[in-house]
């Protein structure tokens, strides 16, 4: 199996929301991070684990295997993020994601410059698509764009 085949779904399934009401919008600066997320095995260990070491806030979202993370004292800083189940196994680390004004394009440059993709182009319905990309070193990262009218192409039957 190949490691991009390996990623699993799920971690994108209920970003929808965990985007739409999970944190205070923001206007999105194109090319710029939009949040990061950290993966493991018991994430709500690792939840404590960055409250207690950063003395961030840290809430659990009902209903789903999310939990927020604000760094910042009040809330309201730059960056926010959150700790799930690893979207793709064996993936040490924090995942950061840029937003960008066409994924499509991105990611064509991307592959154009030496990097490849991770996981495809992916809906976060009602949100934004987004994709895993690689850089020419192997490091990947999340592209996303924002598009309230994502929505998955039905699988057949």
């Amino acid at each position: 199996m190949s490691f991009a085949m390996g990623i699993r779904h799920r971690s994108f399934a209920f970003l929808n929301r965990v985007h739409r009401w999970s944190f205070p919008r923001r206007e999105r600066v194109t090319n710029s991070l939009t949040h990061f997320e950290i993966y493991g095995t018991q994430p709500a260990g690792l939840a404590e684990f960055y409250r207690r070491v950063f003395g961030w806030q840290v809430e659990e979202m009902p209903g789903v295997d999310y939990w927020r993370i604000f760094p910042h004292a009040n809330g309201n800083g730059p960056l926010h993020g959150g700790v799930t189940y690893r979207a793709i196994p064996g993936l040490s680390g924090w995942l950061l994601y840029v937003n960008v004004a066409s994924l499509d394009e991105t990611v064509k440059l991307v592959q154009k410059l030496g990097g490849s993709v991770v996981r495809p182009k992916t809906a976060v319905p009602k949100v934004a698509w987004v994709t895993i990309v690689a850089d020419p070193a192997n490091n990947i990262f999340g592209v996303w764009q924002s598009d309230p009218t994502a929505f998955p192409v039905p699988m057949p039957d």
